[in-house]
């Protein structure tokens, strides 16, 4: 069974995998309820959605597993996410209250429960986030909020008027893209990976107590592939297929577990539409990857420790 992680020093419990929803759309309604059923008996009851996932298919595809299983929507938290258009990014007011609406119908549920502003809007204006918010929360249609790929001085320009807490950061991390992790091995150094990308939000996720989700955590580069069973990368499949072989599980768990040993406490989002490969990676749980195995990981991925 997938553990229960704590956010924000227990104003939620939520499991430490969450599973991503937005290929569900591709599963007939006789698949993607077998799926959703498979995630919460194994534990997971987290699900990850966005307003643009197969233009609002994906939202409605789930719908139709919580219709025809009344009262699962209670055994579960729903996260969606706002704020990309075509061809451009809006966290206005406007768009973030009319993207709620859409998703709650599309849904077919009264509240959403975690709420993520979807990649960053340079144009937009803390004020009218935090009315949205605020209209939202008052209203019952959201219960949390977060963002997704903000660094440190865009969530406290946030801050400045959203009186909300922002409990999540989801964030592109896996063994074969660590770049919040690599500047913290090379601080002081002239190389690349001494260059501070995103402001450092690694560790002022941990200070300030916002989960970050990890999100295409078994692929490399943006979109580039996976690197599991990957020709590219002998050496890091070699060490990953050996922990693998000597845990009983597959080597998906052990990318996953990968992340999850951070004490970061992290809760990577999966999104896998194969049920069996799902209870694969639920495995991932169960481990507890040693200090030197997780360096072995980190250097077999091409990492040079200073």
């Amino acid at each position: 069974m997938v553990k229960k992680i704590s956010v924000a020093n227990g104003v939620l419990d939520v499991s430490q995998i969450s599973l991503g929803c937005m290929r569900i759309a591709d599963l007939s309604a006789k698949e993607a309820d077998t799926h959703v059923h498979s995630a919460l008996e194994l534990g997971i009851d987290f699900f990850d959605h966005a307003d643009i996932y197969a233009d609002g298919k994906a939202e409605e595809v789930f719908a139709g597993v919580l219709q025809n299983n009344p009262g699962m929507r209670d055994k579960m938290m729903i996260q969606t996410k706002c704020g990309i258009r075509k061809g451009y990014f809006d966290f206005s007011k406007e768009h973030i209250l009319q993207s709620v609406e859409g998703s709650l119908k599309r849904l077919k549920t009264d509240y959403i429960d975690v709420l993520l502003l979807h990649r960053p809007d340079t144009l937009f204006e803390p004020e009218e986030v935090a009315e949205a918010f605020d209209i939202l929360e008052s209203k019952g249609l959201v219960k949390h909020f977060g963002v997704s790929n903000q660094n440190p001085l865009q969530i406290e320009l946030l801050k400045k008027n959203v009186k909300q807490p922002l409990l999540f950061n989801q964030l592109q991390l896996s063994v074969m893209f660590t770049g919040m992790i690599d500047t913290g091995f090379n601080v002081n150094m002239t190389n690349s990976g001494s260059v501070v990308h995103d402001g450092g939000i690694l560790e002022y996720s941990r200070l300030h107590d916002m989960t970050i989700q990890p999100w295409s955590p078994f692929q490399y580069g943006f979109f580039e592939g996976v690197f599991l069973d990957n020709d590219k990368f002998p050496e890091l499949n070699e060490v990953i297929n050996r922990l693998a072989a000597e845990k009983e599980v597959t080597n998906t768990a052990i990318a996953i577990a990968w992340i999850l040993r951070h004490p970061a406490n992290m809760q990577p989002v999966v999104g896998t539409t194969n049920t069996q490969r799902l209870r694969d990676i639920a495995k991932a749980s169960d481990i507890t990857l040693t200090r030197p195995e997780w360096y072995e990981i980190y250097r077999a991925a091409g990492n040079i420790l200073p």
